[in-house]
């Protein structure tokens, strides 16, 4: 093992240490070309704690976070279930479907939803506008945070159910085939033997997607900055993600973020120490 450990060290340990170390020092632009940092201890912590703003995008992150992680894993379970009931056409049909979306580059995509709501030229807002919805010409990263962030939690589940579902597919079909049977032989119902075999059998899988999901939409960078470029107003649709880069490359205050990157960091260890614990009873069982 100590091939690996000994990457994952040099690769995430020492950034982690640097992090959690400027945290405490005042870094900005005169430190980066060689003034030393002075040692500022828990000022840092204590401007973003009592800064109203950081409580608005910490509130704020949560509960985008949640939303789009939960819908995501909606779907993906329900996808799960439709690729493992389809025929083999429709199945492989879907399945390429769900594969060409996970290998598109995400700034190729996001090129595309951009498109796809522009004011003037998008095709969302031709059909809206000729189902009487009078859409024409409405900036959806613009018009208001709501419309933001409900086109940032598309293009993010668009992009998440791909891994997901097919991973809980894998899971749900190493169930024998003999169990369904049994169980429709049982007169269960389709609902029934999904509920209650196939599901149980991919908790773990649908655990530690979730706890990933959360995880991934906590930090969310690229969707939110690229749409906030694009017309979004970035003081009522910063996340946690974009603050930091804020904070730390646009404001040039380094120490800073670091505290801010690390109470994020604290954070997601928080949301994900359920599943942790769920390994090692899981270890401890074999």
């Amino acid at each position: 093992m100590a091939p690996g450990v000994i990457a994952v060290l040099v690769a995430v340990g020492y950034p982690m240490v640097k992090q959690f170390i400027m945290s405490f020092q005042k870094f900005g632009l005169a430190q980066q070309f060689g003034k030393p940092a002075p040692w500022v201890g828990l000022d840092n912590y204590k401007s973003i704690l009592t800064d109203p703003y950081f409580w608005q995008v910490f509130g704020r992150s949560l509960a985008f976070c949640f939303v789009t992680a939960g819908l995501t894993m909606i779907l993906s379970v329900l996808l799960a279930v439709v690729l493992l009931r389809a025929g083999g056409f429709g199945r492989g049909f879907l399945n390429n479907s769900l594969i060409i979306v996970w290998g598109m580059p995400l700034l190729a995509s996001l090129t595309v939803w951009q498109w796809l709501i522009d004011p003037n030229y998008g095709p969302v807002n031709y059909v809206l506008t000729k189902l009487g919805a009078h859409a024409d010409g409405y900036n959806w990263l613009s018009g208001s945070p709501w419309t933001f962030f409900t086109v940032a939690s598309l293009v993010i589940i668009w992009a998440s159910i791909p891994l997901a579902t097919i991973s809980i597919y894998a899971a749900m079909a190493q169930v024998p085939s003999e169990v369904i049977e049994a169980a429709g032989m049982d007169s269960a119902t389709n609902a029934q033997i999904t509920r209650y075999v196939l599901l149980p059998s991919a908790g773990t899988i649908v655990a530690l997607m979730t706890v990933l999901e959360v995880i991934w939409d906590l930090r969310v960078f690229t969707q939110i900055y690229v749409l906030q470029q694009s017309g979004g107003v970035t003081t009522e649709t910063n996340l946690l993600g974009t603050y930091v880069f804020q904070m730390g490359i646009a404001q040039g205050n380094y120490g800073v973020a670091s505290a801010l990157a690390t109470v994020i960091l604290l954070l997601t260890l928080l949301l994900s120490s359920g599943y942790i614990r769920m390994l090692f009873r899981q270890g401890d069982a074999a």
